[in-house]
């Protein structure tokens, strides 16, 4: 199979989709990967790895995606890239289409096949490829939340783990998933007070037991939720319904409830986010703020620690890329429903009910067509 490896030009977006080492392995299968030149310097990858790799070079950004059967992206496609594909290619990145209705009429217009990571289930209900980057997201909040707490950032001057003699910062972490499992331990670690919220108790039991009460637990309600913007100076909104846009937790109302210069981190924001105050910004300028509290929507946030985040999504991906490009979309996701779960568009239509739910679209059953 001709596999496409374009470069990434979402703003400040480092990542790329495949390490050498990937292609390599898809090499061995007998396939041909296609990256377009300097695709991979962003994360330390150089086009010398590629090529030692078995991989193609290709500077012609066109030709890197007309001659592609399958392409590989990190991030949804931008205006002009889904203006490159066509009927007969298959598109495997995220997407997050609940958020995004341009895109989605647009992937229904290119009658291209798109298949999201961040859909695909596994066995025990989880989300297996969206868990790394949640992963490295939900870390990351929590050293962007302390930087935004400094005065110079507009925040408080707020130093989260305190100094003895003055009381360390107090974090709420929205949604106890990967997301906010990892931003907790790292707020945690860094010595704050920690409070997670979820709606689920045996998530919330798990978390209390793996941390020995050191984090509390609450079970997530609207008092709940307007008790942590009253006392809280860190709040991370880790909240995901897959496929589907995040609901909005904080109004613009409870904001005057917060300290002056507390920071809001919205890890929920690729989903359209879960503060009614949220807009998507980049790592160019990653904060802004409103009514006195700041905010930061960075909708990339793994691609600042490009390295890390594409070597933990090669590892998480490549078992699927292979699959696709051995068997072919269409029998690789029959073989394996959890597989399947990631189809959104084919052929002009959606194939994800969240997604057309979310626009008032027609959901074509995922089942007929793989029959």
């Amino acid at each position: 199979m001709q596999i496409a490896v374009p470069k990434e030009i979402k703003n400040h977006e480092y990542r790329v989709a495949l390490t050498p080492t990937g292609a390599r392995e898809l090499v061995a299968h007998g396939h041909q990967v296609t990256v377009q030149a300097g695709a991979g310097e962003g994360a330390g990858f150089t086009d010398a790895a590629f090529e030692a790799a078995g991989a193609r070079l290709e500077a012609d950004v066109a030709e890197v995606w007309e001659g592609a059967e399958l392409i590989l992206k990190v991030k949804e496609p931008q205006a002009e890239e889904v203006a490159r594909l066509s009927r007969g290619q298959t598109l495997f990145t995220y997407l997050h289409l609940a958020a995004e209705e341009n895109l989605t009429r647009g992937l229904i217009d290119s009658g291209a096949t798109c298949i999201a990571y961040e859909t695909i289930t596994d066995r025990q209900g989880g989300l297996p490829l969206l868990a790394p980057m949640s992963t490295v997201a939900g870390r990351m909040a929590i050293q962007a939340g302390a930087h935004s707490l400094e005065k110079a950032q507009g925040g408080a001057g707020v130093l989260l783990p305190g100094v003895p003699g003055v009381a360390p910062a107090k974090v709420a972490v929205i949604g106890g998933g990967v997301v906010g499992e990892n931003a907790a331990r790292m707020a945690l670690g860094l010595g704050a007070e920690v409070t997670v919220l979820d709606k689920s108790i045996p998530r919330l039991e798990t978390l209390d037991d793996r941390y020995q009460g050191r984090m509390k637990t609450l079970f997530s309600t609207a008092d709940a939720i307007d008790e942590a913007v009253r006392e809280c100076d860190l709040i991370v909104g880790a909240v995901l319904i897959p496929g589907a846009a995040a609901p909005k937790l904080i109004t613009r109302e409870m904001l005057a409830e917060m300290q002056p210069g507390s920071v809001l981190v919205d890890v929920a924001i690729d989903q359209g986010g879960c503060f009614e105050t949220s807009k998507a910004t980049t790592h160019a300028e990653p904060t802004y703020i409103v009514d006195g509290i700041v905010h930061y929507c960075v909708a990339n946030m793994p691609g600042a620690v490009a390295r890390t985040s594409t070597q933990a999504l090669t590892n998480a991906t490549l078992p699927f890329v292979i699959g696709l490009a051995d068997k072919g979309w269409q029998q690789a996701l029959a073989d394996d429903a959890h597989f399947a779960a990631g189809l959104n568009v084919h052929g002009g239509q959606v194939t994800y009910a969240a997604v057309a739910d979310a626009f008032g679209l027609e959901y074509f059953d995922l089942a007929n067509l793989l029959e």
